[in-house]
């Protein structure tokens, strides 16, 4: 391969990991053709960036980011694909949907919400990591609930007194 390839590649690589939060890599080696496709195919359903890098090639991407990527050199071995997403908890998913008939993709590692994770032992923690979005969700949920419980028990309340009032008017 030549030199203005490599670049050319590895400028593309360094763009990718700053244009998403997000990105994981895999062990796909061993996927027959059938199963590589499936996975392309179910990546691009769930908006997941699938790329097979060479490891060096990836390395010298990585290089640029100032030591921030440097624990993910260890992982670097054998055949890595790349998944890349803007919604962190996605490619987990779909890898431990994917594996329910098959041994791969393995997890090597992933970065989701600036933290580094190393190992398919993580892969239940990405999976149900929830996205800043949902989070946010959650907080407003729990920041409602208090003041519905309070407009319920004020209109509940209302409808007593005005029929007590109104009984009381009927008395009369």
């Amino acid at each position: 391969m030549r030199r203005e390839d490599k670049n050319a590649i590895i400028n593309n690589l360094e763009e990718q990991i700053s244009r998403y939060n997000h990105f994981y890599l895999a062990d796909t080696s061993e996927l027959n053709a059938t199963d590589t496709g499936m996975l392309r195919r179910k990546c691009f359903e769930k908006n997941v960036k699938l790329v097979v890098v060479k490891n060096t090639l990836l390395k010298q991407a990585l290089d640029r980011f100032d030591g921030t990527f440097d624990e993910m050199y260890k992982i670097l071995e054998n055949s890595t694909s790349i998944m890349f997403c803007d919604h962190g908890n996605i490619p987990a998913k779909l890898i431990k949907e994917f594996r329910k008939d098959r041994e791969k993709p393995l997890l090597k590692g992933a970065y989701v919400e600036e933290t580094i994770y190393l190992g398919d032992d993580q892969l239940d923690i990405l999976s149900s990591l929830k996205s800043k979005t949902e989070l946010i969700g959650d907080v407003l949920v729990l920041l409602q609930s208090p003041m519905r419980n309070l407009m319920s028990a004020l209109q509940s309340g209302g409808n007593k007194l005005a029929g007590a009032l109104k009984t009381l008017a009927e008395r009369d």
